[in-house]
This record gives C-alpha cells, structure tokens and sequence, in this order.
C-alpha cells in the first residue's frame, strides 16, 4: 500500500514539473558542467527559463527573452551524429501560461487544438510569421541540429525560443565552419563537452519591432578530458560580419561583461579554466 502512495505522489510531482521553470539548477542541470548555469549577469529584464522538451524528454536549456524574443542563451551536451535535418518549427506553449502543454507544439496544434489565439501565442515569443520575407537574415539556431546524434533530440532544436535573426552570409560561412568543422577538432580526446552558445541583444529588429537582431553571437565550450584534465575555448562574431573570433573562455567573459553591462560575466562553474 505504501508503494502505491509513493508511486502516486512521485506521478504528482513529476505533472507539476514544468518545462517553463523557476530554475535550472533544479530542473534541468545536467545540460551545465558541475550543474552550474550561468550567473545573473546575463538575465534579462523579463526571463523564462525553458527546460526544452520534446516528446516528454528534456534535450537542452533555454534562458529567454520573452521581451526581445529572442533566447539569451542555450545550453547542450555536444553529441554530433549524422541524420536528416528536421524542417518541421515549434513554438513553447508554456510562455503564454502554465496550463498549456510542457512539450513543444507546432503553432498549428496550439491554435487548433487548444484554441489559443496567434495574439496570445505572440505576446511571449516569436511565431513563424516574424521570420516571413527575411532580407540578408536567416533563422539562427543557438544550439544547432547538427551537434545532435538523433531525429528526437535534432528535432528539439527547431523550436522558434533557439532561433535568432542570424546575418545570412555569417550563419552560412564562418559560423557554420565553427559549428562543423572546429568543434571536431576542439573535441578531439573529450569525454563529454558542455557547450554554451548565446546572442547579444542588439539596436535593430525585424517583424515590425517584434523580435530584436543580435549585434553579436558567441558560444563558449568546456570539455572534460579525464578527472585530471579539463579544456576551454569559446568564440564571438559579429551578427553582420562573415567572421568568428576564437577567444579563451576569460577573454570571451570580459567581452561578454562589457558588451551587456549587466556586472561581471561566468558562463561555467570555475572549475573550468579561463586561460
């Protein structure tokens, strides 16, 4: 009897379990080297923290913007695999109120299924019509499909709360040989490399206002080696220029202090080295 009413409390606690949560350290920590987030230096004014689920599983951490509409950063355990790249978009029900689901929706389900008007599904985050008729910008990921060894957890990556207004020639060109052909270099010999990758919020937007453009993107890396040996690097770009900056994880911190003036900057846990 007594295991049955430990088995229906633990189901109860795990429905009030949320995917837009309070925080990361108690929800989805894992996706942190030593389950340590960033500090508060990057917080926006109006966060969400999106533990990101997909087919009641989480695959990495959001923080959110919801008044930029734009993630701040997202965060992932690097697993690159080869496999089709997803075409489908998803939105996160759960900024526009806690009843509403906790996985990923497609736009459609959410205003057909649960009647939620595009109104209210745009007042959190940004919908598939901001990214309508885009010139010299593309849809951005944070945390890119390619750095994910299944359809489940690619496929988790293509929610509109990872995506940024992305400079076209950049996301193509100089990014994209960071995302694919850097870090396969970087990762030689790592064991289980956690990855940071963020935007700056920036002065211009596209849709009308609605969803700001970054002025810079950047990602930060920590790689366990062994118990002994644990490695760093990290790189910044700026969103209108075809190039990326490869910086040690201290010089992209003091970039990242100054350029958001929010107080001094920690992307990992200390253990992780700076130089």
């Amino acid at each position: 009897m007594l295991w049955l009413l430990l088995q229906v409390l633990a189901s109860c606690l795990w429905l009030g379990h949320s995917e837009v949560v309070k925080s990361f350290e108690t929800s989805c920590p894992q996706f942190f080297f030593r389950e340590v987030p960033p500090n508060e230096a990057l917080q926006p004014q109006n966060p969400a923290w999106i533990c990101q689920r997909y087919k009641n599983q989480y695959y990495f951490a959001t923080l959110y913007d919801r008044k930029m509409r734009i993630p701040v950063y997202s965060a992932y355990i690097y697993q690159p695999g080869p496999g089709k790249r997803p075409k489908t978009w998803l939105v996160e029900p759960q900024l526009i109120g806690p009843t509403y689901p906790k996985t990923m929706e497609k736009e459609w389900t959410l205003l057909n299924r649960y009647n939620v008007s595009l109104k209210e599904l745009s007042q959190s985050q940004a919908i598939l019509h901001d990214y309508k008729n885009l010139t010299g910008l593309n849809r951005g990921h944070l945390n890119p499909n390619g750095h994910h060894d299944d359809y489940s957890s690619r496929m988790a990556t293509f929610t509109l709360t990872n995506i940024v207004p992305q400079d076209e020639k950049l996301n193509g060109g100089a990014w994209n040989n960071y995302e694919q052909q850097t870090m396969i270099r970087r990762t030689q010999g790592c064991k289980t490399t956690y990855v940071i990758v963020g935007a700056v919020p920036g002065n211009n937007y596209i849709a009308k206002g609605r969803v700001n453009k970054p002025s810079h993107l950047w990602s930060a890396a920590c790689c366990v080696v062994d118990n002994n040996y644990i490695k760093a690097w990290a790189v910044i770009a700026e969103n209108d220029e075809n190039q990326v900056q490869l910086l040690t994880l201290g010089e992209l911190e003091d970039s990242l202090t100054e350029l958001y003036g929010r107080g001094e900057v920690s992307l990992f846990d200390s253990d992780c080295p700076r130089e």
